[in-house]
């Protein structure tokens, strides 16, 4: 049995992976945050060169916005399948949802699960609050 932090951990490292695969990089950072049923990632620095351009581009910027968002939301869709398989793999428990936005502006994305019922999980051995074992940072 895992503890909270090490799943929130390999949840970050999944996830990582997952953004090398299917958009060529992983973010910058990544915050995956076990909540009773929710879970919460945070992903940073998502972005690639290209999306910055797309978003400052055309007479209005909101059409570049939109297009990156649409792109972005059919990519999770896409890949839904995938994401629920690996976060049932890391929590031992079924998603009943995912929701997800994106902010243009600050470059980070929000993936939010709903799971079928919270993690059974060991006490870890260290309590520390603000444990940074569900943080993954990429090396630059």
């Amino acid at each position: 049995m895992k503890t909270q932090g090490e799943i929130q951990a390999a949840i970050s490292e999944r996830i990582a992976s997952f953004g090398q695969e299917y958009i060529g990089r992983g973010p910058r950072a990544i915050h995956a945050h076990l909540i009773g049923d929710l879970l919460v990632i945070r992903l940073q620095g998502v972005l690639t060169t290209a999306e910055l351009h797309l978003v400052k581009s055309g007479p209005t910027q909101s059409v570049g916005r939109n297009l990156l968002k649409q792109f972005r939301t059919h990519l999770v869709e896409t890949a839904r399948p995938l994401l629920e398989t690996m976060i049932q793999e890391v929590t031992g428990t079924n998603v009943l949802s995912l929701h997800h936005d994106l902010s243009t502006v600050t470059g980070e994305e929000v993936l939010l699960f709903t799971l079928a019922e919270a993690p059974v999980c060991r006490q870890s051995r260290s309590n520390k609050v603000g444990s940074s074992l569900g943080t993954y940072k990429r090396v630059t």
